[in-house]
């Protein structure tokens, strides 16, 4: 295959329902009486505190995501309409003839906001110092595909080797990645922040890098204020087609997410990415057309961590009480009735709007059938300790679906179901970071790249970053490899369904629902959207005088 610029899929009922409303676009509240837009207008974006610092390969939570959205960018992206085309920003081709080595050219005259050139050397010395293991960067497995791997990451013990031997530098502006077997949607993957360039400035020290940034993007960074907010303004030598159209932005960290949502309806901020389900009810009245109702590309699960005793890792009859816990849960009424109709129960592992998404794969699992849950739990034996815990984010507008589902439980299979709350995201990660979750987690996955296999392989191959809940399957493992193997990106994402279909047989995770985007914004602003991974686009933001 050479470049991607033409891969499109059909796209299936439900993304055709979810996608109505195109990029969740809003134009509204244009002039609100307030004058005309001004180019340098700074707003006010609501946030959550990053868990760590900004480096990119060290940064898998949304609240450093979104910062690191502004600060860089990428080799390619993909359209926000569900056809998942590759577009190019700092690349000027991703091209291959055999899906094993891949050539990339770099355009021109692109600069770090130091002023030091971006070039080939720019992402290979990224690359290498973000695998080698010495250096414990969350979003190392990310370039496991690239021949020398093992190399700089071994299993056990220290590197062979500080740099990855399937990368090579052409020139200043070209260079090829040779992988360890062809993957057909590697060109893909290469939208995901973790393959960021960085500057050398970055590698004097890396920890102090992490807090004030330095990196290719339409925003620079400004300052950080631990808890309070993070500042970035436009980078006015900025190459890429994304050029911000304000002056930039202020990420304004908020406690709790009912707290952002206040913050913007009172006008103390400009825009909420997401409503908190107590104000779901009314935000469309609160806001009028200040409210955003937007397709996106997520799943919202219960993950058990299988390092727990209570769950055993390739036990069928522990897979029968998953499959037990998932048909007791109410989905249709949870969403309707808590969630006031803003997300869609789930069927399957996938999330809409990506390829190869397939309608219905969990089949009666994902059923609501208090009967046979019960039957089902108690033909398996029993939940060890007739007790699960789900523990979640307290800043994340969560206790109420999490309260709805524990009742869903116990009610209908007498296992006793206890929410665990965590203070913030933060210490929620943490805690998953360090094997130190009870039983079972609140997990949310939304896309990095549209394509299906990212909803499973990075959250289910064994030893995957994050597999949070150190799930393994050597025949889920297998059919992975089966699919990285397809000649083309059709047989790829054929290949993956087939594995969500073993996923439904071992149960890693219960999927409950889609989500979608919901959010609002103040008179301050007008133009707000947000892409299909609900990370709003700050460069389109225009604020008003």
């Amino acid at each position: 295959m050479r470049g991607a610029k033409s891969a499109k899929w059909v796209a299936s009922a439900i993304v055709v329902a979810l996608a109505a409303t195109a990029c969740g676009g809003n134009d509204s509240g244009n002039d609100n009486g307030k004058g005309e837009v001004d180019p340098n207008g700074v707003f006010r974006l609501t946030n959550s505190e990053p868990q760590g610092n900004l480096q990119p390969a060290n940064s898998r939570d949304t609240a450093s995501g979104q910062v690191i959205k502004g600060l860089f960018s990428q080799l390619v992206d993909y359209t926000k309409d569900g056809s998942a085309e590759i577009v190019y920003v700092n690349a000027e081709s991703v091209e291959t003839e055999d899906n094993k080595t891949w050539t990339v050219k770099l355009k021109k005259g692109w600069k770090f906001h130091d002023g030091e050139e971006v070039t080939s050397k720019s992402y290979v010395d990224a690359w290498n110092w973000a695998a080698n293991t010495e250096n414990n960067q969350k979003n190392s497995y990310w370039f496991a595909d690239i021949k020398g791997y093992k190399d700089v990451h071994p299993d056990k013990g220290k590197p062979k080797a500080k740099e990855m031997s399937g990368l090579k530098i052409v020139d200043d502006h070209t260079f090829t990645i040779e992988l360890n077997e062809p993957v057909t949607y590697f060109n893909y993957k290469l939208a995901y922040s973790a393959w960021s360039p960085l500057p050398s400035k970055f590698y004097d020290d890396p920890e102090a890098y992490g807090d004030k940034p330095v990196g290719n993007g339409p925003y620079k960074f400004v300052s950080w204020e631990r808890k309070k907010k993070i500042t970035l303004e436009r980078f006015d030598d900025y190459k890429g087609p994304d050029k911000a159209e304000n002056g930039g932005v202020e990420l304004v960290v908020y406690n709790t997410l009912e707290n952002q949502y206040q913050a913007v309806y009172s006008e103390k901020a400009d825009v909420v990415t997401m409503v908190p389900p107590r104000d779901l009810p009314k935000y469309r009245q609160d806001f009028g057309d200040r409210a955003i109702d937007a397709p996106m590309s997520g799943v919202q699960q219960i993950v058990p961590v299988f390092y727990n005793k209570q769950w055993k890792l390739g036990d069928k009859k522990n897979a029968e009480l998953r499959k037990g816990l998932s048909m007791a849960i109410d989905r249709k009424t949870i969403t309707d009735k808590v969630l006031h109709g803003s997300r869609v129960p789930a069927t399957g592992f996938v999330g809409p709007n990506v390829l190869g998404f397939q309608e219905g794969v969990l089949g009666e699992v994902a059923e609501y059938n208090p009967e046979k849950a019960k039957k089902t739990i108690e033909d398996a034996g029993g939940v060890p300790g007739n007790k699960i815990h789900i523990q979640y984010n307290a800043d994340g507008g969560h206790k109420e679906w999490v309260e709805a589902v524990c009742n869903n439980i116990r009610q209908n299979t007498g296992v006793e179901c206890i929410p665990d709350a965590k203070v913030d995201f933060q210490t929620d990660l943490n805690t998953r970071d360090a094997d130190k979750v009870k039983s079972m987690y609140r997990g949310a996955w939304v896309l990095d790249y549209p394509v299906n296999v990212n909803f499973m392989r990075e959250l289910y191959e064994t030893g995957a970053d994050s597999n949070t809940g150190r799930f393994s399957s050597k025949k889920v493992d297998e059919l992975f490899k089966k699919g990285d193997s397809a000649k083309d990106l059709d047989g790829t994402v054929k290949a993956y369904q087939e594995a969500e279909k073993q996923l439904v047989e071992e149960m890693p995770a219960i999927p409950l629902w889609y989500y979608a985007t919901n959010a609002a914004h103040s008179k301050k602003v007008k133009n707000v959207e947000f892409d299909l991974a609900n990370f709003l686009l700050m460069h389109k933001v225009k604020v008003m005088n």
